[in-house]
């Protein structure tokens, strides 16, 4: 076996587990996917999956993403678990430089590093991050069991979030600096529909703040100014996210292939960069849905590609 990988693929969310998937069952026989914690995404974080094709039931989404790495590593999926730095590129070959001081090369890329979750940048936000403000309500709502909580956002991740706090918590307030909801028509019927939910609308966070133990309130500011003072213990951010796009930042600061303004990778409908031999997949490409089945169809395009590219690359 070369020491060249086949495809290195980075990032094991969803686009990248499915592109492990596909690769290695359609026949590259040195694949290795580089992510630094476990397998599986964002969605991992998520309390509960009710639009994955042909999974019915309540299901979260740790419980949705489990059997996945399982699924590839049994068709020879590698799974190195380290931070990817940058992705170079020389005479044809790709570098995989790694936070651990070590590389690897490969013939071609598949690069699904997604994004993270944006912060809104209040007053005490950053202070008081991990102590009472956070992004994941599956990770930490458990902790406010039976107390008052105020959720940030209006798109679907803060509705969602907001109904899953509702179960736990004694009462939930939903901050949203407009007047409608950018999020599915059912789950703000449910929100709507919801007793201890209220709505706090055409507000922002203004400050949120607290002791040395954490946040005991956050300040919220109206249109019109007013600032209300909302007693909680917990504060939830919901406004979107970043691209991870670091590891195709070039030396000179310049990117690998080319981007748009957001940051994020420009694609075809094949999912390949500007750069041969490069794919890009999931939350971090251009125009992405920004759901699971949706950046699972782009690591199996991508996969498929790459098969065929490499073919052609070693054999002719």
């Amino acid at each position: 076996m070369s020491n060249i990988l086949d495809c290195a693929i980075i990032g094991g969310g969803p686009a990248g587990l499915t592109a492990g998937l596909y690769t290695t069952r359609g026949g590259l026989e040195n694949v290795t996917m580089f992510e630094k914690g476990m397998p599986g995404g964002q969605i991992m974080n998520s309390s509960e999956i009710e639009n994955y094709p042909g999974v019915t039931g309540e299901i979260t989404g740790m419980d949705l993403m489990m059997p996945w790495p399982e699924q590839c590593q049994k068709f020879g999926l590698i799974h190195e678990m380290v931070n990817v730095t940058r992705i170079t590129k020389d005479e044809g070959i790709f570098t995989i430089h790694k936070e651990d001081g070590t590389t690897s090369q490969a013939h071609s890329v598949i690069i699904g590093t997604g994004s993270s979750p944006r912060r809104v940048g209040f007053s005490g936000e950053d202070e008081f991050f991990g102590r009472g403000v956070g992004t994941c309500a599956t990770c930490d709502g458990f902790f406010y069991k039976n107390k008052e909580v105020v959720v940030i956002g209006g798109g679907d991740t803060a509705l969602e979030e907001a109904l899953y706090l509702a179960k736990i918590c004694s009462k939930v307030y939903l901050v949203h600096r407009r007047d409608e909801f950018r999020s599915s028509p059912n789950t703000i019927k449910r929100v709507k529909n919801t007793d201890n939910i209220e709505l706090i609308l055409n507000s922002v966070p203004d400050e949120v703040y607290g002791d040395k133990m954490g946040v005991t309130g956050i300040k919220v500011k109206n249109k019109d100014g007013q600032i209300r003072d909302i007693k909680v213990p917990g504060v939830f951010t919901f406004v979107g996210n970043d691209v991870n796009n670091q590891a195709l930042i070039q030396e000179d600061g310049s990117f690998l292939c080319d981007m748009n303004k957001q940051g994020q990778v420009i694609v075809d409908i094949s999912m390949a960069t500007s750069l041969e031999g490069l794919y890009a997949t999931g939350d971090m490409r251009i125009a992405a849905p920004k759901q699971v089945v949706s950046a699972a169809g782009d690591g199996a395009v991508a996969a498929l590609q790459v098969i065929s590219f490499v073919d052609e690359k070693l054999n002719g």
